[in-house]
């Protein structure tokens, strides 16, 4: 549950108190942009973009029962969020390998399906966070903020379509998940992995490491 920060008085000591108490929140934010959205608007009616956005949420969001984790959406960009706790909750899919598995399959479901005018092309990027609050500022609404949530924006802009963007933070979760299952550092979609990246990101102090998975 979302912790509501709402004060008229912009000196209240109660709001400064209750922020300092407001606990952080760990897990896993993901950024999801369907690629060229706009122009398709151009090209055709709601029945021909309306049906294909059907179709590539469908895949992204629903086959993998993220839409539970929905934060929120600006045009054809989504913000998920899944806290370590509700990840640990889960009966399967319960770790980041998992998680990064799924999207990667969504992905390559788009790209190789033999009917390319059912889905719109993807990008994602990825980070695990330890900075980050579950608040709002707005009634009855859930969010998340914090610096992880920035810098996984940033992380967008290293990304094109097809192409899962990875934070090294995220990516030492995923080869701990295989390490604990006894399996190969190069199992699955890991096989595909970049080398390590060094980026300096606007707003941000310091450098961010990130790797990139292209789907294939």
């Amino acid at each position: 549950m979302a912790h509501y920060v709402h004060y008229t008085d912009p000196h209240s000591e109660e709001m400064v108190a209750a922020l300092d108490q407001i606990p952080r929140c760990p897990g896993i934010c993901f950024f999801m942009d369907i690629n060229k959205s706009t122009d398709i608007k151009y090209q055709g009616g709601l029945k021909e973009w309306g049906r294909k956005l059907n179709n590539t949420f469908n895949n992204l969001l629903y086959a993998n029962h993220f839409q539970q984790h929905i934060v929120k959406g600006i045009g054809d960009e989504m913000m998920l969020f899944i806290p370590d706790q509700d990840l640990q909750k889960k009966s399967s899919n319960n770790n980041c390998f998992a998680l990064l598995e799924d999207i990667y399959a969504a992905l390559f479901l788009i790209k190789n399906h033999p009917d390319q005018d059912l889905y719109l092309s993807c990008k994602v990027a990825i980070h695990y966070c330890t900075e980050v609050h579950n608040i709002t500022f707005f009634e009855n609404a859930n969010d998340y903020y914090g610096s992880d949530i920035d810098l996984t924006a940033r992380l967008m802009t290293k990304s094109i379509e097809h192409r899962i963007v990875l934070s090294e933070k995220f990516y030492v979760k995923v080869i701990n998940d295989l390490i604990n299952m006894g399996l190969p550092m190069d199992m699955g979609c890991l096989s595909r992995v970049s080398e390590r990246y060094i980026e300096n990101f606007r707003g941000v102090p310091g450098s961010t490491a990130f790797r990139v998975i292209d789907v294939e």
